[in-house]
């Protein structure tokens, strides 16, 4: 393969930047463009070692810099890689990644690093995808979940049931091929024992994706309630700065306003939304057609109320058509006397949290409802769940085969064709932890990772 150079620290400026080449040509790219100080030669450095020396173009003098060396096997891609950190300007980490690529090495195609390492057996597929989790990751929960994917949780979980189904098929192969030999006959009901307990242990794999997922994307969340009730307010003090206009005159939110929120462990990709109400202004009741659009395609309504005034009939009409959702009562002006009638959102709320939104007041207890909605806290990850939708798919079409050979036997199908689903089942698998793929599906994979990494 070509010696591949990249910078594999942001696009911005700071302290440092981290040219990485890495190839069979490192070394000699690296000599062609660094010159240590003191009697230090690139080609006699050993792995896990520093030389401080000066960057050049063509013997023109660019940065002062440090030189790290891996030597292949022992580094990320498993062959020779070199880092040259330097200053953290742009025009400088360019200059220098451009030197390199006129002495040899070529260009990284996002994410070829970790490509490599996936090729040259330093990581298998299911680890890869999780180190763009790692850098990804914006709280506690995901960390966790990235961590406990890149030290090879969903491998050791999918090849310990594919070694079961291999020890299944083995069993099969023997007793069909053979039929004349000496070979213990293969009981039903011991495959169907062994397929049904792999069927469960995969299926515990997925168990908890929806909930991973939420942690990883965030919830779409729709704020909504009538005009003047304070849902852009809301919106406000859960993004920390004025993205919503807030006056005293109803109907001043027409559009959509959107942000992405931290909340806790939890990303809410807000959608402020217009006053919900009954009106004659056709720009006004356009906004309000775009408001209930936005609840039906929402997996979170956060229904705000004024709780200084009784509830009205656009109060209700909101609560008639978002009975069905994942929704949360959030009062708001709980700072003001309480006139709301709370007895009544009780009955059709499981769910409420009492505000103050232009003081910032309750917003912990508007977290706390989000975590029991979706069920998310420190321990929601401790088993071992699949990372993205490539994956779920691969477990859920070895589950789909293994239950179809469940029924197979059930109906007293020859063994041939209970022969057949396994092996089905098994390349599912193999094609989970990257052990039979095709290169569509890995370029598919790495194709999602920053240039660099």
């Amino acid at each position: 393969m070509s010696t591949i150079a990249a910078i594999s620290t942001p696009n911005a400026v700071g302290g440092i930047a981290v040219i990485r080449i890495s190839g069979e040509n490192a070394l000699s790219v690296a000599k062609e463009i660094f010159n240590p100080f003191g009697d230090k030669n690139i080609d006699n450095m050993a792995g896990y070692t520093c030389a401080y020396g000066i960057a050049h173009d063509n013997g023109q003098r660019i940065d002062d810099c440090i030189l790290t060396v891996f030597r292949a096997p022992h580094s990320y891609t498993g062959e020779d890689t070199v880092e040259i950190s330097c200053h953290g300007g742009l025009f400088v980490s360019r200059k220098i990644l451009r030197a390199a690529l006129k002495n040899g090495a070529v260009t990284a195609d996002a994410g070829e690093f970790t490509k490599r390492a996936f090729l040259n057996g330093k990581l298998d597929l299911t680890q890869a995808e999780a180190v763009m989790d790692v850098i990804s990751a914006k709280g506690e929960l995901e960390l966790k979940m990235a961590e406990n994917l890149r030290e090879g949780a969903v491998f050791k979980a999918a090849k310990k049931c594919s070694n079961r189904l291999l020890k299944l098929l083995s069993g099969l192969a023997a007793w069909t091929d053979y039929p004349d030999e000496d070979i213990p006959e293969v009981e039903p009901e011991a495959i169907l024992s062994e397929l049904e307990a792999v069927r469960n242990d995969l299926s515990a794999l997925t168990a908890d994706y929806d909930r991973g997922r939420i942690v990883r994307e965030g919830v779409a969340t729709a704020i909504v309630g009538r005009p003047n009730v304070g849902k852009s307010t809301l919106f406000n003090c859960l993004s920390g700065c004025e993205r919503s206009i807030v006056t005293d005159i109803a109907g001043t939110t027409r559009d959509v306003v959107e942000e992405s929120v931290r909340l806790g462990d939890i990303t809410l990709r807000l959608s402020d939304t217009a006053g919900i109400r009954e009106t004659d202004d056709i720009i006004e009741g356009i906004g309000v057609d775009i408001a209930w659009k936005t609840v039906d395609s929402s997996e979170l309504v956060l229904a705000v109320f004024d709780g200084s005034c009784p509830l009205t009939a656009d109060d209700f009409e909101l609560i008639n058509k978002i009975k069905h959702k994942k929704c949360i009562a959030v009062v708001n002006k709980s700072d003001e006397k309480l006139v709301i009638d709370e007895q009544c959102l009780k009955e059709y709320f499981l769910h409420i949290v009492y505000i103050s939104a232009k003081e910032n007041q309750g917003i912990d207890d508007l977290e706390h409802a989000v975590k029991c909605i979706f069920e998310i806290n420190s321990d929601s990850f401790s088993s071992v769940t699949a990372a993205n939708e490539r994956q779920k798919l691969c477990i859920e079409k070895a589950v789909e085969s293994i239950e179809n050979a469940i029924e197979a036997i059930n109906f007293g199908e020859m063994l041939d064709a209970v022969n057949v689903l396994v092996d089905e089942a098994e390349q599912n698998l193999l094609e989970l932890t990257g052990e039979r793929i095709t290169d569509a599906v890995v370029d598919e994979v790495f194709s999602r990772f920053c240039v660099g990494k």
